[in-house]
């Protein structure tokens, strides 16, 4: 049964092929407009702008923190009951280096803000503060979906593993048309979304 969605479609397959077609759409819209650079990296109020930007013509909940609690395998994200503590906490920690910056996404992974979409909005969230902070960007064409995976799985526990990995996937090609592209692809490849590619649509 597919998630409830402003397409009405509820055949789950066919909101995933329709979500990937139009948030990729909008994705690179929100590249191209220059909105994204006009956001305020690292705060709760830019990732819930990129959220409701990417699924707004999907999702009645876009940009909208959750009141549901969710889990993912065994994990369970932030309980709903102390979600709003944890991202006023997550947007108080520093973003100054490298190692500050990961450990802030990590954090927001772990609270996990919305219903659906959140991987996806993170990571140009944390290329945001990235861009902003260092001057660099995520190569995320550069690093392995499992690698990627298992690293996020275990980063709330050990977060070497994921800041080794993003490491050696950083490029001084910031606000990079391709890299950007190739970047959406990539992050859409994590999640399990491959029918379009943005070069495509």
């Amino acid at each position: 049964m597919a998630v409830e969605n402003k397409l009405n479609i509820t055949d789950s397959a066919e909101l995933a092929r329709m979500e990937e077609k139009i948030s990729k759409k909008k994705a690179a819209q929100l590249f191209e407009s220059g909105y994204l650079f006009t956001l305020k990296p690292g705060t709760t109020k830019s990732l819930r702008s990129i959220h409701k930007y990417l699924f707004d013509e999907i999702y009645h909940f876009a940009g909208e923190i959750r009141t549901v609690n969710i889990a993912k395998g065994n994990f369970r994200f932030a309980p709903v009951m102390y979600l709003q503590v944890a991202l006023e906490h997550i947007e108080k920690m520093p973003q100054t280096t490298f190692d500050e910056i990961v450990e802030k996404y990590v954090e927001m992974n772990v609270a996990h803000p919305f219903r659906e979409g959140n991987g996806r909005s993170m990571r140009i969230w944390l290329d945001l503060m990235l861009g902003k902070e260092l001057s660099v960007v995520v190569d995320w064409s550069r690093i392995d979906k499992d690698d990627y995976l298992l690293a996020m799985e275990r980063s709330p526990i050990k977060d070497v593993e994921i800041k080794y990995l993003l490491k050696r996937a950083l490029t001084d090609r910031v606000n990079d048309r391709e890299i950007y592209m190739k970047g959406i692809d990539n992050s859409y490849y994590y999640e399990g979304y491959i029918s379009y590619k943005m070069e495509e649509l």
